[in-house]
């Protein structure tokens, strides 16, 4: 049995029953089997129709999925309530996609030997789909991972992380509600990192989708079976670059919002913020006096803003990457403490050192860390001096300021006045280098679970 306890307090919500070898060996038998049958596929309209369905089961349930994610993940309810629709709108978009998802003509008579002939693709599932997910987006990033699958005709074994799945569980019972058979979209259920392996690495597997750290994702693509693709979401120590003709009114927010959202249990977490020497003073006074207010309480409650991290052990950690922080020469600015046995304060430090694990890896709390630059290449070659790149900010009114941070910064993705968390879950969604592997966001990967079949007649 798996214990799912409330992420805030550590009071048991729920006790599941796991998977076990034998249960993963069915599974990948059933998924093997309606995918081998051909004529058992589901057309394209009774795939929307289900997609359709199952958002609007999603809509009937929508204040009990955003408490549930309040409560086994912590994210404080306005941003679960945020997350609920955001899955929802997922559901759609994946069904809308299906409209305009297509191949292409390919040219021929363009030489002698291909005169006579036409040719055109086709896009086909491309196979079993392994999906393992993340604690801290329980039910929108396993839509993320499921309704591409679910649109383009893959069979799905989705296993979600051991801290949060009920929402998964409730997803996927919703899922089959909406009418798509058993045997299509089926879950995974265990702690055993063992079997989740196995179900990675399985060679029925020819697609596997991976949210976690940067180490077991590169050490299950490195173990995929041949053929087999991946994408890899990792994360990293995303930077923001504070301009001295950054407006600082509008400023703070944005970087409050990027920095402390989820508790910065977010893989684009703004992390380091590099501020112009001139305007450091002001900006660091105004971050402290907003972080200050921040209400760090339960996440079940609706004007908490802070909520706990996940495990007990992750707040060990963080406290104490700050404490080696503040006696390698950081200033604390604000924060710190300990709170309850899953909560710390929101942090702000101040210069931490380049080598301090705040400035080199992902911290994936509550902390902050803003260091003074003068010249903004000096600011650029510091964002950019770490083995990961995912998301970036630049805050700056002087467009050709923005404009070349924008262009230089190693980054997928760089947002001008907006934080480095900003996400839609349309657009691209990709972590660089060690970052990641491979593109997000529901049509990018709708595109990598299906592959081209080209299809040529000759005239006679």
């Amino acid at each position: 049995m798996l214990s799912v306890m409330q992420a805030f307090d550590r009071s048991l919500i729920a006790e599941i029953k796991t998977d076990d070898e034998a249960a993963l060996e069915r599974k990948l038998q059933s998924a093997e089997r309606v995918f081998a049958d051909r004529d058992g596929w589901l057309k394209p309209h009774e795939r929307i129709a289900i997609l359709r369905k199952l958002a609007t089961l999603m809509e009937g349930k929508r204040d009990h999925l955003a408490m549930q994610i309040a409560r086994e993940g912590g994210k404080p309810l306005p941003d679960a309530i945020v997350e609920t629709n955001r899955a929802i709108d997922g559901v759609h978009n994946a069904a809308d996609e299906l409209r305009n998802f297509a191949g292409r003509e390919i040219p021929m008579g363009l030489s002698a030997a291909a005169e006579n002939r036409w040719a055109f693709t086709t896009k086909e599932p491309i196979g079993v789909v392994a999906a393992i997910s993340a604690f801290n987006h329980p039910l929108n990033l396993i839509v993320h991972q499921v309704a591409p699958a679910i649109a383009v005709g893959c069979p799905v074994i989705v296993k979600p992380a051991a801290t949060t799945p009920l929402s998964c569980l409730d997803f996927v019972a919703m899922v089959r509600e909406a009418g798509l058979p058993a045997p299509w979209c089926q879950t995974l259920v265990t702690d055993d990192n063992a079997l989740a392996q196995s179900l990675a690495t399985d060679r029925r597997i020819a697609f596997l989708s991976f949210i976690g750290s940067a180490r077991v994702g590169w050490s299950l693509h490195a173990k995929l079976p041949a053929g087999a693709r991946s994408a890899l979401e990792h994360g990293g120590a995303a930077p923001a670059i504070v301009d001295r003709s950054a407006d600082l009114d509008k400023v703070i927010e944005p970087i409050v919002k990027g920095g402390y959202y989820h508790a910065g249990q977010v893989c684009v977490s703004t992390q380091r913020i590099f501020v112009h020497g001139e305007i450091a003073d002001d900006f660091t006074q105004r971050l402290v006096a907003r972080v200050e207010k921040l209400r760090t309480a339960d996440p079940a409650l609706g004007d908490t803003e802070v909520g706990p991290l996940i495990l007990p052990r992750e707040a060990d950690r963080v406290g104490q990457w700050i404490s080696e922080a503040v006696e390698g020469g950081a200033a604390l600015a604000i924060g710190g403490r300990r709170l309850s046995e899953t909560t710390l304060e929101p942090t702000v430090l101040l210069d931490p050192d380049a080598d301090a694990k705040v400035s080199m890896l992902e911290v994936f709390g509550p902390v902050v860390a803003v260091y003074r630059y003068t010249a903004l290449d000096e600011a650029i070659r510091q964002a950019n001096a770490l083995p990961t790149a995912f998301q970036a900010s630049v805050f700056a009114q002087d467009i050709d300021v923005a404009l070349s941070a924008a262009e230089r910064l190693d980054a997928s993705a760089v947002m001008i006045n907006d934080p480095t968390a900003f996400r839609t879950d349309w657009m691209p969604f990709a972590g660089r280098r060690e970052s990641g592997y491979g593109t997000g966001g529901i049509p990018y990967t709708m595109r990598d679970m299906t592959q081209e079949k080209m299809i040529l007649m000759r005239r006679s």
